[in-house]
């Protein structure tokens, strides 16, 4: 992947990262902060590695899926609690401090959507 191709995916990241402080600020509802966002930030972790890296990695979404449900499992065992940051804010809000199923389906809906895009976008790249 070369320089040029990763463009695409600092200003998707750019994006979907302002969204999630938007979301983060401003949205205090019961779908879009709880679940939107995180359907947007397992996109915004593939995005951001496809913009870094320019080593492919096929399994990008399994591995960004596996790397969320270790924070929510990091969740389950109150990890902010046994390390002491309950006190910060940002790294509180940042790791989280409730466990979900759900938040884990929200994931895995947001690394399919991710992979799925990147297969619409091959194909389309093919023809």
């Amino acid at each position: 992947m070369d320089k040029h191709s990763r463009i695409p995916y600092a200003v998707a990241f750019a994006l979907l990262f302002l969204a999630e402080v938007v979301i983060a600020l401003f949205v205090h509802d019961t779908f879009i902060r709880p679940y939107f966002g995180d359907v947007l930030v397992t996109i915004l972790l593939c995005c951001l590695y496809k913009a870094v890296f320019s080593k492919g990695a096929p399994a990008l979404p399994l591995f960004v899926f596996g790397f969320a449900v270790l924070v929510e499992f990091a969740q389950y065992v109150n990890i902010v609690k046994l390390l002491g940051l309950e006190n910060n804010a940002f790294l509180s809000t940042l790791i989280g401090t409730s466990f979900s199923v759900i938040d884990i389906v929200c994931y895995g809906v947001g690394c399919l959507i991710f992979w799925l895009t990147e297969a619409v976008v091959l194909r389309h790249k093919t023809r």
